[in-house]
């Protein structure tokens, strides 16, 4: 119960907090999406529907199959663009030498508690005691399912740096990690770890991990950006959660084109079209960005929504194919690399809905990026 508490994280105070007053996204004592959110709290009915209703296929009858990894695996630092998907939106990159973490989530459940959310459909494929050394960790927002307590308390020893959007510092410093290790950013800051450059990227969605400190932190994408071994410039954009925004199309303006993208597909819902993407929208923000190849995230581990577990991939498939847009499709544990993009469905087929049958279409948007929704 106390560990449960602690979960909860803390709100922003002090420097930290007049920090975050000043950015240009924090506004009447919150931070703010470039586009109001018209439908990001779902009513009762939804809610209900979550928690007893839904697909047929919500979860999967077996564990989804996984690529067990051990320290041999990441014996070396790979200095070309390599991405290990771990589930979720967790996954480790390599680029320039430097060794990345995203959104870290070990934990068993995506929730303050080990009794009660969401459970994992698979066991992380590398144990959190065999990660190799990294250089830096990555937190995209403070929702569970992206920061998750038992994880970062684990590695707080363990990392030497943990950039993080305004605000979230708070959580982490409470939990153990030391102040002189975290960087806050704002949207469009950037940091550089080692060769590699970093960016914050607009997102559009919220924050919070309870009932009193809803949008208290900011959330963010990252854009990545180094050099192989050859030298050749290689780019890699994360969303992070999010729905569709117009803010898309300046991240690819100003740093893109991006050799290989990474959005989130999963947990859409008609009631969350403000906050989530949904498959065909992913496929939007991969065009805006600039995008060669696709890779999603966002599904396959947790149980966050209404549809089957394989339909955002089926989905996505859909949409992405007429456009001819290489979509890798790794199973958890496996390695990503330009030169190696595995593609070959690997999930069991299933019944799904289609973007017709279960449309989800963020509000507010213009016709420039409304067009580009397959």
């Amino acid at each position: 119960m106390i560990d449960a508490w602690k979960a909860l994280g803390t709100k922003p105070a002090g420097s930290r907090l007049a920090r975050l007053e000043a950015s240009p996204q924090y506004r009447d004592g919150r931070f703010v999406n470039v586009l109001p959110q018209g439908n990001a709290a779902p009513s009762l009915g939804t809610m209900r529907e979550f928690f007893f209703g839904g697909s047929d296929h919500r979860t999967p009858a077996a564990p989804p199959p996984t690529v067990a990894l051990t320290p041999a695996d990441f014996a070396t630092v790979s200095d070309s663009l390599r991405v290990t998907w771990l589930g979720h939106s967790t996954f480790i990159v390599e680029l320039d030498g430097v060794r990345l973490l995203i959104d870290p989530v070990w934990g068993e459940r995506v929730s303050p508690s080990s009794m009660i959310g969401s459970r994992r459909f698979h066991a992380p494929p590398l144990p959190l005691d065999a990660l190799p050394p990294v250089d830096a960790v990555l937190i995209s927002h403070d929702h569970y399912d992206h920061l998750d307590f038992p994880t970062i308390r684990a590695l707080a020893d363990r990392v030497p740096r943990f950039l993080v959007p305004l605000g979230i510092g708070a959580h982490l410093e409470y939990w153990g990690v030391d102040p002189a290790r975290i960087d806050e950013v704002d949207w469009w800051d950037e940091k550089m770890v080692g060769g590699v450059r970093l960016v914050s990227t607009p997102a559009r969605h919220f924050s919070g991990r309870f009932v009193n400190d809803r949008d208290a932190t900011l959330w963010t994408g990252w854009a990545m950006l180094g050099r192989n071994g050859a030298g050749v410039e290689q780019r890699l954009f994360y969303s992070g959660d999010t729905a569709l925004t117009p803010s898309f199309a300046e991240v690819g303006e100003r740093l893109g084109p991006f050799d290989l993208t990474l959005i989130e597909i999963g947990a859409y819902n008609a009631a969350w079209s403000d906050v989530h993407l949904g498959p065909e929208q992913a496929v939007a923000v991969h065009r805006m960005v600039r995008g060669t190849v696709m890779m999603p995230v966002h599904w396959c581990t947790f149980d966050l929504s209404l549809h089957g577990w394989t339909e955002p991939v089926e989905r996505l498939r859909a949409a992405a194919g007429p456009l001819g847009i290489p979509v890798a499709l790794p199973r958890p544990g496996e390695h990503v690399t330009l030169d190696a993009v595995p593609t070959t469905p690997w999930w069991p087929t299933l019944p799904w809905d289609s973007a017709s049958e279960a449309p989800a279409v963020s509000t507010g948007l213009p016709d420039e990026v409304r067009v580009l929704v397959p």
